[in-house]
C-alpha cells in the first residue's frame, strides 16, 4: 500500500466531522466551551447615561463660567437616581455609576469644584457630555457580540453576564478514550523488568485533547493480544467516546495486532501508513460513530501525530471556527541536507535574534524515542516530501508546539 500524504490523511480524518450536539451550561462552566449559538445581547449596556467620575452633574450652560455659584439640591449614588429633573443654577452630587438627572449633561468632578453651604463654585468649565458615559456606550440589545464558534475566553464570560445571560448553548465536550497496548508497558512509579519500558504517551495525549476542550477516559494498557485489544476497544465504544486513540502495536511485527483487532471489530479502516516522520505508521477507521486513530507506540511520533491529528479533529467536532494549525515563517538556525519522500516534522528550538528575527534550531538527535528532545522543543519545522537541502538563514515553516 502506498504511503498517503499528509494533507490527505488529515482531510480523511476531518471528512464528516461535523460539530457534536449543544448542551446548556452555566457560566462558571463554560470558560474555554465552545458557543453553539450566536449570542446577542438581552440588554442596552449602560441602560442609561451615568456619571463617569465622582463629582456633580450639572447643566454645562450653567458651569461655563468660573465665576458660576451652583446650589445642590441632593445626591445621586450608584442604584439610588434622582426623582427631579436638574434646573437653572442647580447641581446634583453624583459618585460614579449613578444615573444622570435629567436636564444636567455634564459632570464636573469633584476636585474641581469647592463646596460651601450647600452651594458649590467651580475651578474648570463643564462641558457638554463630559464624564458621562451614553446610553448604549458599551453595547445595546440585540447586539451581536459573540459568535458562534467562538472559544469562550475570561473575557467573554465576564461580557455574557453583561448581556444577562446566566447560562450559554455551548457544543458538548468531545470524548476521547485512549487506549495503550503493549506487553512492554508499566506504569510510572514501577520498577520495569527486563525489556519493559515505562508507559508516557498517554499522559501527554490526554492533557493535550483536555487543552483542546475535550473529556478524557483513559483505558490503561491492553496486553498483546487480539482479546485484551478488542476489549478495549469495545469498552470505548460503550462509554460513547467519540474518538479512540489507540496507541502501538500499530506497525508490521507478529506482535502488533491493533489493525487486525480494529477491523474484526468492525471498524472501516480509511488508510494505514502515512508518508510522514515520525508517525508512518499511522491508522485511521470508523466504529459507527466513533472515529479511531491508530497511533505509533514511540512516544515522539505518537506525540506529534496526536497534535497534528487529534488536535483538529476535536476542534472540528467542538465545532470551533479556527480548526487548523498555523504555520510561521522563521530563519533556520542550521544547514539541514535533503529531505527524502516523507515529510518531516523535525523538533525545533526557537530563538529571537537582537532584530527581532525569528530563528529555528532543530535539534540534532531526531529519533522518535527521545523525550528530552521533545519536551524541550518549542516547535515543529516542516519539511516537505524531497525538499532540496537547505544552508542556515534560509526561511522555513514551522509550527508552534503547545506551551
Amino acid at each position: 500500500m502506498a504511503l498517503m500524504p499528509v494533507a490527505d490523511a488529515l482531510h480523511s480524518i476531518l471528512a464528516g466531522a461535523d460539530p457534536l450536539p449543544e448542551e446548556m451550561v452555566t457560566l462558571d462552566t463554560a470558560f474555554h466551551r465552545t458557543l453553539a449559538r450566536d449570542l446577542a445581547a438581552l440588554r442596552t449596556q449602560p441602560p442609561q447615561a451615568m456619571s463617569a467620575m465622582d463629582g456633580y452633574a450639572v447643566r454645562a450652560a450653567d458651569a461655563a463660567d468660573l465665576s458660576a455659584r451652583l446650589r445642590v439640591i441632593g445626591e445621586v449614588a450608584a442604584g439610588r437616581p434622582f426623582e427631579r429633573p436638574v434646573g437653572p443654577g442647580e447641581a446634583v452630587r453624583i459618585f460614579t455609576g449613578g444615573v444622570i438627572p435629567d436636564g444636567a449633561d455634564a459632570v464636573i468632578i469633584q476636585e474641581d469644584t469647592e463646596a460651601s453651604g450647600g452651594y458649590i463654585t467651580i475651578t474648570d468649565a463643564a462641558k457638554p457630555g463630559r464624564h458621562i458615559r451614553a446610553a448604549g456606550a458599551d453595547f445595546r440589545a440585540g447586539d451581536v457580540l459573540l459568535a458562534k464558534g467562538s472559544r469562550l475566553t475570561d473575557r467573554d464570560l465576564s461580557l455574557a453576564a453583561g448581556m444577562n445571560y446566566p447560562e450559554l448553548a455551548v457544543i458538548r465536550r468531545p470524548r476521547v478514550a485512549v487506549l495503550a497496548t503493549g506487553d512492554e508497558l508499566v506504569m510510572p512509579g514501577s520498577t520495569p523488568g527486563p525489556g519493559q519500558i515505562v508507559y508516557s504517551n498517554g499522559y501527554a495525549l490526554r492533557a493535550l485533547a483536555r487543552a483542546e476542550g475535550a473529556d478524557t477516559i483513559d483505558l490503561g494498557i491492553a496486553a498483546d493480544t487480539v482479546e485484551a485489544t478488542t476489549e478495549g476497544i469495545r469498552r470505548a465504544r460503550d462509554c460513547g467516546a467519540d474518538i479512540l486513540i489507540t496507541m502501538g502495536g500499530a506497525s508490521v511485527g507478529d506482535h502488533d495486532l491493533v489493525k487486525r483487532s480494529l477491523e474484526a471489530e468492525g471498524v472501516a479502516m480509511a488508510f494505514w501508513r502515512i508518508a510522514m516522520r515520525p508517525g508512518k505508521p499511522m491508522m485511521h477507521g470508523r466504529l459507527g460513530a466513533m472515529r479511531v486513530i491508530g497511533l505509533p507506540g514511540n512516544p515522539v511520533s505518537s506525540y506529534v501525530c496526536g497534535f497534528l491529528f487529534l488536535a483538529p479533529l476535536i476542534r472540528a467536532l467542538s465545532g470551533r471556527k479556527a480548526i487548523h494549525h498555523v504555520r510561521e515563517t522563521a530563519l533556520l538556525g542550521r544547514d539541514l541536507a535533503a529531505n527524502d519522500q516523507r515529510e518531516d516534522y523535525l523538533r525545533a528550538r526557537l530563538e529571537t535574534r537582537e532584530d527581532g528575527a525569528l530563528i529555528a534550531i532543530p535539534v540534532h538527535h531526531q529519533d522518535s524515542s527521545l523525550l528530552g528532545n521533545l519536551a524541550a522543543a518549542r516547535a515543529l519545522l516542516i519539511r516537505p516530501p524531497f525538499a532540496p537541502a537547505l544552508a542556515a538563514g534560509a526561511h522555513c515553516e514551522l509550527l508552534r508546539l503547545p506551551q
